[in-house]
């Protein structure tokens, strides 16, 4: 099997395990962790782990001009990725929520033509429009949901959510040409362990771990080790051979995924908002991401 298909196949597992944690993270928040608790725990557990994990690996210096974009991409992969994903999580449903995540090619294509050059086609930019327009409305008319506390809110922050880890994907992708992932991982997980260190310290120092049952631990370290750091390890090394753009189309499966484990769970419904808000984002994205024949990636 070739790099590339190492590459796929790493980025479609990491696509399940996100789409299952859609549901998984909302069994045990707000219940038994308060959003950005779980975020701390999140982060904190990553951080231990890449650092342990480096100990056997030959250390590797970084450029001291690169740490500016490092921090960078912990302030969009880690923290504010994190602390709207977690909040909003707690306040929406979790396919909702997944069928925002797949505006992030869109917003991958709109940072790569502002910040890299890329050229914007009329046809990507009525993806764009469509997409949009999908998102836009499981925002502002989720409301009356019965599962969610506050679908509108919650929607908004996965929609920055996906926004941010777009702009993680054009930020990260020139660094890992240049450094193992792991090194990224260690020094990006560092990074967003002290930006998030005020908004979740206090909500993980409440914690009370006495009255978790078993299962909702076996969860919480499910969202640590496989969610956190397999998913973010596999796509590090995903993108050293793939562009930001092809990377962002494996969110797709998400909903995919993700809806069809919340609905044998029991956790969540389906109704006709959805399905006309996942249509019209699924048409925005195929049309933004459409390779012109006579391209070959």
């Amino acid at each position: 099997m070739g790099s590339r298909n190492i590459a796929f196949l790493l980025a479609f597992i990491a696509a399940i395990i996100y789409g299952i944690s859609f549901t998984v993270a909302k069994d045990v928040m707000p219940l038994y962790v308060k959003p950005y608790g779980f975020i701390f725990l999140r982060v904190l557990g990553a951080t231990l782990v890449f650092w342990l994990v480096g100990l056997f690996l030959k250390k590797e210096k970084i450029i001291l001009h690169d740490y500016l974009r490092i921090i960078l991409a912990s302030v969009f992969g880690i923290a504010l990725n994190m602390l709207a994903f977690f909040k909003g999580l707690s306040l929406t449903t979790p396919i909702s929520a997944s069928v925002i995540m797949v505006t992030t090619p869109i917003m991958v294509l709109i940072f790569a033509t502002i910040f890299l050059k890329e050229k914007a086609t009329k046809k990507k930019l009525l993806g764009i429009l469509i997409g949009m327009l999908g998102a836009i409305l499981l925002i502002v008319y989720s409301r009356n949901q019965n599962t969610a506390t506050n679908a509108s809110l919650g929607n908004l922050l996965i929609f920055i959510n996906a926004s941010s880890y777009a702009m993680y994907l054009i930020l990260i992708k020139n660094l890992t040409k240049k450094y193992h992932p792991l090194t990224l991982a260690k020094w990006i997980y560092l990074f967003g362990l002290i930006m998030v260190i005020p908004f979740g310290f206090s909500e993980f120092n409440v914690i009370n771990w006495n009255i978790i049952p078993s299962s909702a631990l076996y969860k919480i370290g499910f969202v640590v080790l496989f969610t956190t750091v397999l998913t973010y390890m596999f796509n590090l090394f995903a993108i050293k051979k793939l562009k930001p753009t092809t990377l962002s189309i494996f969110i797709y499966l998400q909903p995919v995924i993700a809806s069809t484990y919340a609905l044998i769970v029991g956790s969540d419904s389906i109704d006709e908002l959805k399905i006309i808000a996942t249509l019209l984002i699924f048409i925005g994205v195929y049309l933004v991401t459409r390779k012109p024949k006579e391209k070959v990636q």
